[in-house]
């Protein structure tokens, strides 16, 4: 007796499965569908700005990138998408610094996970939201982010020495003789 009230049961929820699933093909059905007219429509084109498409690094307004070339993005990229070669540079005062030579970037296999933006400690990456990025071979997927020239950093000025108060007092002309 039990098992023909569960057949029913099952019977009824399959009814009811498949009436949902038909209303919501149905309002699918009748829905106005809308047509991207691409490539013609480029210049109208919406892309939700928090699409991520390219990996850029942020330049200021001089062409200075903030990349400090500490490798955090490197180590937490988790499939190996971020390639990062520095070189070690003299500074005026004498000491040494590590500045960023190159910074690679392999777009193919980007997950687009966003750890290297948001583990960045200067704020130095960004995603782009610019789509088009076929290509036909999978090399000119690999970028380096850093193509602008690099500018000089400023040179700073040498530190004034004090005037004649650091010199030894001259003797009064009366004790010179």
């Amino acid at each position: 007796m039990g098992s023909i009230k569960e057949y029913f049961t099952s019977v009824g929820q399959g009814v009811k499965s498949l009436l949902v699933g038909m209303g919501v093909t149905g309002k699918e059905f009748v829905t106005p569908k809308i047509t991207e007219q691409y490539p013609e429509n480029r210049n109208t084109l919406q892309i939700a700005d928090r699409f991520r498409a390219e990996l850029t690094l942020k330049y200021d307004a001089e062409g200075r990138h903030r990349c400090i070339a500490c490798g955090i993005c490197q180590m937490n990229c988790p499939n190996g998408t971020i390639h990062l070669t520095t070189k070690m540079v003299d500074l005026p005062d004498g000491k040494k610094k590590r500045k960023l030579d190159k910074y690679m970037y392999d777009l193919g296999s980007c997950t687009f996970c966003m750890l290297c933006v948001t583990t960045c400690p200067q704020d130095a990456l960004e995603f782009s939201n610019d789509f088009e990025q076929a290509v036909f071979t999978r090399d000119a997927l690999i970028k380096q982010l850093n193509y602008r020239p690099e500018v000089a950093d400023p040179v700073p000025a040498p530190k004034p020495v004090a005037p004649a108060a650091a010199e030894a007092p001259k003797a009064s002309p009366s004790e010179s003789k």
